[in-house]
């Protein structure tokens, strides 16, 4: 994906490579206000890979000699579903059998296998968490209700009421219970059923 300060997109690398077929490289450089180390890129990139050399390719190294293998993350999985152990005994096990881990890559990996809560897993150690949907049997069965809760500004504003605190008083120590109220909001599917309306106390 381009980054927001590229200074070409694909096409602009397609023109890029138009221009140079019978022109220099560094004239078309400087006319679209890139180096020409950056044409010259794109440029040898087509003649290698064609229409897909211009397009932005994967930062990830294409090799990773620290990564953690597929045999320790069967071990940490089978240790987390038998055992029930937390990643920092996982962790303290594995060291002493010589596999060097630190307790953040397994829960790390944890979290990739989505073991990483205990509550995720039933006493047999399968996984019992279910993605839940709150689904409405009927119109008007789910309404959304947001309540903001609005102060209420002094007269001549915050800082001459301050003026008036005494020493050792906090920042809102005296403006506690001070506040307007608060307004409620009730909506269903994106659309407001009542009025926006103030209560002095709790919404009900």
């Amino acid at each position: 994906m381009t980054h927001g300060n590229a200074p070409l997109s694909v096409e602009g690398r397609r023109r890029l490579v138009a221009r140079c077929a019978d022109r220099p490289i560094a004239h078309v450089a400087a006319e679209m206000g890139i180096s020409r180390a950056c044409a010259s890129k794109w440029v040898n990139r087509f003649r290698q890979f064609g229409e897909l050399g211009l397009h932005d390719r994967s930062s990830a190294p294409t090799r990773q000699p620290s990564a953690t293998t597929s045999s320790v993350i069967e071990v940490i999985e089978t240790l987390r579903r038998v055992r029930k152990w937390s990643a920092a005994r996982i962790a303290f096990e594995l060291n002493a059998r010589g596999i060097v881990i630190s307790r953040r890559t397994v829960s790390r990996q944890l979290v990739a296998l989505g073991l990483n809560r205990r509550r995720f897993l039933d006493p047999s150690g399968d996984l019992n968490r279910v993605p839940q949907r709150i689904i409405a049997r009927r119109p008007g069965h789910m309404i959304h209700v947001d309540v903001k809760k609005v102060g209420r500004i002094p007269d001549g504003g915050v800082a001459s009421a301050r003026q008036g605190q005494r020493p050792g008083q906090g920042r809102g120590g005296g403006h506690r219970g001070r506040h307007a109220g608060r307004l409620c909001v009730f909506a269903f599917r994106g659309r407001r059923l009542l009025a926006i309306d103030l209560h002095r106390g709790t919404c009900r």
